[in-house]
C-alpha cells in the first residue's frame, strides 16, 4: 500500500514538474526586428505585435502566438525560379492579347509586404494564390486595352504604372493583408521568330526616323542660333550708327546755333566769314587776292599764309572780287 502512494506521488511530481515546464517554456515568446506577430487567446486574434523583443503570454493553449516576416517578399508571374537558379517558363500565364488584336508573352515580378497578420492568416486560404490570380487579371486587362507597341516599346513604365494602381485596388479588395511596393515587367515578347524579326524591323526604322528627325532638329537649332546672332549684330551696328548720326546731328545743331548766336551780333563779318570758309572748302588750293572793281590791284591780302617758298606765288587770272 506505502508501495502504491509513493508511485503515485511520484507519478503527480512529474506531471506537475512537466506541466510547469510546459508553462514556464511556453509564457514567454521573442519578436525579432524583421519579424511581426499575432496573438490568439482561445483561437481568437488580437492586435498585431510588431515591437521587437521579450514579450508575455498565457501558457498553451490559452494563447498561442503565430509570427510573420515583415520583409519585401517577391512573386514571379509568368516564370519560376527554381532552387537550383534555373528558370521554368509558365507560358500558359504569359500569353495575352493587345488590344490591337496582336499575341504577346509578358511576365512581371511583383513586390508586397504583410502588413495585417490577422487578415493574412485567417481572411483565406491561400493569399499568395489570391495576389498571383489578381496580378495575372490587372496585366491581362491592362494589356489588353494597350498597343503592341507600347507594350514592347516606349510605353512599359505607364503599363507598369497602371498594373500597379488596378492591382491595388484588387487586393485591397479582397483584404487579405497584402499592400504592393512595386510591379516590373520582366519581358514582353511575341510568340514566334518571324513575327519578332519582323517588329524588329519596324523598330529599327522606327529608331532611324527618330535619328533623322533629332539630327534635322539640330540642325534647324543650329541654324536659328546663327540667325539670331547675325540679326543681333546688325540690330548693334544700326542702334549704333543711329546713335552717331544723333549724336553729329546734335553737333550741327550747335554749331548752327553758336554760328547763328555770332550772325545776329555782326551780320556782315559773319557773311564774310562765312564767304571766306566756303571758298576754302571749294577751292582749298587756290590763292585768293582782294580786288577793287575797276580791276586795279589795291592791297595784296591772302587768305591763307603764303607757303614757305623761294619763289612767291604767282598771280592767278581767276582773281575774286569782294565787294
Amino acid at each position: 500500500m506505502i508501495s502504491m502512494r509513493r508511485i503515485y506521488a511520484a507519478v503527480g511530481i512529474a506531471a506537475l514538474v512537466i506541466v510547469l515546464g510546459l508553462a514556464a517554456t511556453t509564457t514567454w515568446f521573442t519578436v525579432d526586428e524583421s519579424e511581426q506577430a499575432v496573438m490568439l487567446t482561445f483561437g481568437e486574434a488580437g492586435a498585431p505585435i510588431t515591437e521587437p523583443g521579450l514579450h508575455f503570454k498565457m501558457p498553451w493553449p490559452i494563447q498561442i502566438v503565430e509570427t510573420l516576416s515583415k520583409e519585401t517578399f517577391s512573386l514571379t508571374f509568368g516564370y519560376e525560379q527554381l532552387e537550383d537558379g534555373t528558370i521554368r517558363e509558365q507560358p500558359q500565364d504569359t500569353k495575352m492579347i493587345t488590344g490591337d488584336e496582336n499575341i504577346v508573352l509578358a511576365d512581371m515580378v511583383v513586390q508586397w509586404k504583410i502588413t495585417d497578420p490577422e487578415r493574412f492568416l485567417y481572411n483565406s486560404q491561400d493569399p499568395v494564390q489570391i495576389l498571383y490570380n489578381s496580378t495575372s487579371a490587372s496585366l491581362r486587362s491592362i494589356i489588353g486595352s494597350s498597343k503592341i507597341d507600347d507594350a514592347l516599346t516606349s510605353g512599359k513604365a505607364e503599363i507598369e504604372a497602371e498594373v500597379r494602381e488596378l492591382l491595388t485596388e484588387l487586393v485591397a479588395k479582397y483584404d487579405v493583408g497584402i499592400s504592393i511596393s512595386a510591379v516590373k515587367l520582366q519581358d514582353v515578347e511575341l510568340p514566334n521568330e518571324e513575327v519578332r524579326k519582323a517588329f524588329t524591323n519596324v523598330t529599327d526604322a522606327r529608331e532611324m526616323m527618330n535619328t533623322k528627325i533629332n539630327e534635322a532638329k539640330k540642325y534647324r537649332n543650329k541654324a536659328i542660333n546663327e540667325a539670331e546672332g547675325e540679326k543681333d549684330a546688325l540690330i548693334s551696328k544700326a542702334e549704333g550708327d543711329k546713335t552717331a548720326r544723333i549724336e553729329a546731328a546734335r553737333g550741327d545743331v550747335a554749331k548752327f546755333n553758336a554760328l547763328y548766336a555770332e550772325y545776329v551780333k555782326s551780320p556782315d563779318i559773319t557773311k564774310q566769314r562765312l564767304v571766306i570758309e566756303t571758298l576754302e572748302q571749294v577751292l582749298p588750293g587756290a590763292e585768293i587776292y582782294i580786288m577793287n572793281d575797276d580791276g586795279s590791284t589795291l592791297k595784296y591780302f591772302p587768305i591763307r599764309p603764303l607757303e614757305k617758298s623761294e619763289t612767291p606765288p604767282a598771280v592767278k587770272e581767276g582773281s575774286v572780287n569782294n565787294e
